[in-house]
């Protein structure tokens, strides 16, 4: 097989060569003008982010498998690739673990402020009068309600670990359903009722923007916004005007709608204690990129064999 990683990059560490390679490419990143020059020969295509439309699918008979290096296959259309008879698998629930770590991670520093008080010990605690700098409150996470936006294989896992903390987990309905599933709240319930909130829904039509200025605003006053999915699933604009204004009391982006930002990206300059902006990492642990480069592994040998193996399409 020719074999070729549009984003190779995108992985912390190399992707060994698969057994089925007879050629192996591996790019740092491949630009949308490039993609059809790259994969003219190709029979197999991995890809983490790079986009594959259908003007581009059209253009590449040889190509027959599509492997996403990722949970989230929003990257491709799904629909030519089932007109064309392109096979797609994607990872799933590979970064499970990894991304709701990062969540509880978030939860733990932002209800403790632990930003504000490193930058207290330096700055406040030599010349202060006593043992002890205060500042913002410090809260619990004990007892304190989470609402979850998306009852996958990571909002799941984040529901077990914020459980075992003893906190109250809500899991929303979709936005404006007509009906409430069992286990589900009403979305405006949860948004309301939540001292955190965490996204862990794809991003579609219908969730881009889930959570704007009109949601922030039904929220409880100093609560938190933890994100991890897809940067669109918030209005950056409102979140960053809901921070400054003090009502939404801390938030934790690992994803932004355009990825890279740009280095004037006003949430990247807000200079705000209880703002966590990372560099969409929360999935990207040891033990989470090796099961995600056995899993790539895994559907290129099931293709190759005539086996059907975490297939979308």
């Amino acid at each position: 097989m020719n074999i070729v990683f549009l984003d190779g990059a995108s992985l912390p560490y190399p992707m060994k060569r698969p057994a089925q390679a007879f050629q192996w490419t591996v790019r740092e990143s491949t630009s949308q003008e490039e993609v059809v020059d790259v994969l003219a020969d190709a029979e197999v295509a991995i890809t983490n982010k790079v986009k594959l439309g259908r003007v581009q699918l059209e253009q590449l008979p040889k190509l027959k498998l599509i492997c996403v290096a990722a949970t989230g296959y929003d990257c491709i259309d799904i629909s030519a690739c089932r007109d064309l008879g392109i096979t797609v698998c994607n990872a799933p629930a590979y970064s499970a673990s990894s991304v709701a770590e990062a969540v509880i991670a978030s939860l733990f520093a932002l209800r403790r402020n632990l930003f504000e008080y490193r930058e207290a010990a330096s700055k406040r605690w030599p010349t202060s009068n006593h043992f002890c700098v205060h500042g913002t409150p410090i809260q619990d996470i004990k007892g304190s309600t989470l609402g979850i936006v998306g009852w996958g294989d990571i909002g799941s896992r984040v529901a077990q670990l914020a459980v075992a903390l003893d906190i109250h987990v809500v899991f929303a309905e979709h936005r404006g359903a007509t009906q409430v599933r069992e286990g589900y709240v009403p979305f405006e319930t949860m948004l309301k009722e939540a001292d955190a909130i965490s996204l862990h829904c794809p991003l579609t039509p219908q969730t881009r923007h889930l959570i704007g200025a009109e949601q922030l605003s039904l929220m409880k006053q100093g609560a938190l916004l933890i994100n991890t999915a897809r940067g669109p699933l918030v209005d950056e604009h409102a979140v960053l005007n809901a921070l400054r204004s003090g009502h939404l009391g801390g938030a934790a982006l690992d994803v932004l709608e355009v990825e890279p930002p740009q280095a004037d990206h006003p949430l990247l300059n807000a200079d705000l204690p209880n703002l966590i902006l990372t560099p969409h990492v929360g999935w990207a642990s040891k033990n989470s990129v090796a099961r995600l480069i056995n899993t790539l592994l895994s559907n290129i040998t099931a293709y190759a064999s005539g086996k059907a193996i975490n297939v979308v399409s």
